[in-house]
């Protein structure tokens, strides 16, 4: 034993010198060795492409499973693995069953004597596409604040969000292998110079909606801070999933039956390219569901999230926010033929409240917003910017603020709200879309936060401003808790917190604006429908008493 002990303390040794000699990071965690690469462009270094969890593939819609330990020295330099999706940018089907890996970006400064803060990005991309590499999340403007940044692949679609009726897939494996990448940063941070006590969790859209529901949901000490940015659980409908899903898919794919797991048994074999496929062919759509409760099963989101406490929230560092012209990348595009024959009115309130057989008060309703929103005008492609207001309020905005008034009535302490309201050249879906006028769009954000690949232009003097305002407010939170511990030439002002008497938000643009209540008339509106409908909301259970996430079955 003592001789076996020795020679892998040589064996680590060599690796070590042979690291430094070539100039390689190295890192020995509790899973093994990892070797990275000095990045190249800023004063830090990278780990990527590092398997937290695997796919079972044998039954790959299903739970992951632990990674072994590295038996060798792992080479930490590919983070192009993708879970199977059609990508957003050439609409082809890629990614393979072999993606569950994270990316760490360390700053020089960090070391087991100087732990640093953890910024953790968890992507969005409607739980059907995204990807953790840094094609699109670069991290060199975030990592020069001294914070560690995290990104990591979870699984989407098919694979990540198949809710069924039987133990074996309940559904939101996507979410669990989030949670199984945020257990490994808590274990093995510390081995790159983490600070596992100061863990934020971050995301936009689906990525915040995810990090909203590990708020809602989760049991575990696994973040201390939370920022949600246009992505809440009140902006989805939470659903109890499709259970043919299998079937039809199989279906599609010409493998006809009847029984559940005789389908994934089948699309089990399948190139996951196919099952991709298959499925968007047939019209099969995933999201997050509630789960049907079996014992000894993998368990998580067991009851709709608006019958649900948040005590948790109480301790916990909250920034959220939207940008002030959420839909309009979806609107200002559409043909004018295409905007005519929709009814913008009837598909926003459907998308939260059901109202069964109850025609009238849903003529009623359409009528109420519809004279809010338009007047007496016919919608047509000229009020676009009103359907714009109205798609984002009922979309994104006011489902963000009733979660600032979930929160705030869950006793938060420490809250700050935010919209961005700058338009510049780094706007991430209006450069990819080619669009030009308004404000910032759904998703825009994330161009001044990461260093996207593609983006080769210099930065304008205004959108290095935009840069250096966000990563510096958004890292202050992650190291601090507050985003403006100090007033600095840069951020000359304080970021007030929301409380109940006052619920201050910050404008981010060239010029910063501290206001109260964004959108105030609209908000106003909106609470008073909601508080007039609140019992047709989709999963409202007027009878189920709230209860707390710590009744919910272990994920272990």
């Amino acid at each position: 034993m003592i001789l076996f002990e020795l020679l892998c303390a040589i064996v680590i040794l060599k690796q070590h010198i042979e690291a430094v000699s070539s100039g390689n990071p190295i890192v020995n965690t509790k899973l093994g060795i990892m070797r990275g690469k000095a990045a190249t462009d800023g004063d830090y270094n990278m780990f990527l492409g590092i398997p937290y969890a695997k796919v079972n593939k044998t039954y790959p819609f299903g739970p992951a499973l632990p990674y072994p330990r590295f038996e060798s020295t792992f080479d930490a330099y590919d983070d192009s693995a993708i879970c199977p999706q059609t990508e957003e940018f050439n609409h082809t089907i890629v990614g393979t069953l072999d993606c569950l890996h994270i990316n760490i970006y360390v700053p020089d400064s960090a070391s087991a004597q100087n732990p640093l803060p953890v910024f953790v990005w968890i992507y969005g991309g409607s739980f059907r596409i995204g990807f953790a590499g840094r094609f699109l999340y670069g991290p060199s403007f975030l990592v020069r604040h001294d914070v560690i940044v995290v990104t990591f692949n979870y699984r989407v679609g098919p694979y990540g969000f198949m809710c069924l009726d039987i133990p074996e897939v309940p559904g939101n494996e996507g979410l669990k292998d989030q949670i199984l990448a945020l257990r490994w940063i808590k274990e093995n941070i510390g081995a790159f110079g983490g600070d596992a006590a100061k863990v934020t969790i971050s995301g936009n859209s689906g990525g915040g909606m995810s990090a909203d529901f590990h708020l809602h949901y989760g049991k575990e000490d696994l973040f201390k801070r939370i920022i949600l940015q246009s992505g809440v659980i009140a902006a989805i409908t939470v659903g109890d999933g499709d259970p043919t899903a299998p079937l039809r898919i199989a279906d599609q794919l010409n493998y006809t039956t009847n029984d559940v797991k005789d389908a994934l048994s089948y699309l089990s074999t399948v190139n996951p390219h196919d099952v991709i496929a298959a499925a968007e062919e047939a019209g099969v759509t995933f999201s997050p569901c509630i789960e049907k409760e079996f014992t000894n099963a993998n368990n998580y989101v067991t009851v709709h999230p608006l019958n649900l406490d948040v005590p948790r929230v109480k301790d916990i560092d909250v920034l959220i926010g939207f940008n002030n012209d959420e839909m309009s990348a979806v609107y200002s595009s559409m043909p004018d033929a295409v905007f005519a024959a929709s009814d913008f009115v009837l598909s926003s309130i459907n998308g939260i409240f059901d109202f069964g057989d109850n025609e009238e008060r849903l003529t009623q309703m359409r009528e109420i917003v519809t004279h809010f929103y338009f007047g007496d005008e016919d919608i047509t492609a000229e009020l676009r910017q009103q359907v714009t207001d109205m798609g984002s309020d009922f979309g994104v905005n006011h489902g963000t603020l009733r979660t600032v008034k979930k929160y705030l009535d869950n006793e938060v302490e420490n809250m700050y709200l935010y919209v961005l309201s700058y338009s510049g050249e780094r706007n991430f879906v209006k450069h990819r879309l080619n669009l030009t006028g308004g404000g910032a769009a759904h998703a825009d954000e994330i161009g001044y936060l990461f260093d996207i690949s593609y983006m080769e232009k210099p930065l304008t003097p205004d959108d290095q401003l935009i840069v250096d305002i966000m990563t510096y407010l958004w890292a202050n939170l992650a190291k601090y808790g507050n985003p403006t511990p100090a007033v600095s030439e840069l951020v000359p002002i304080e970021w007030p917190r929301v409380t109940k008497e006052k619920w201050h938000y910050i404008d981010i643009n060239t010029e910063l604006e501290v206001s109260t209540r964004p959108f105030h008339d609209r908000m106003a509106f909106l609470d008073l429908f909601f508080k007039k409908n609140e019992q047709f909301q989709r999963g409202y259970e007027p009878e189920q008493e709230p209860s707390s996430a710590q009744n919910f079955t272990d994920l272990d």
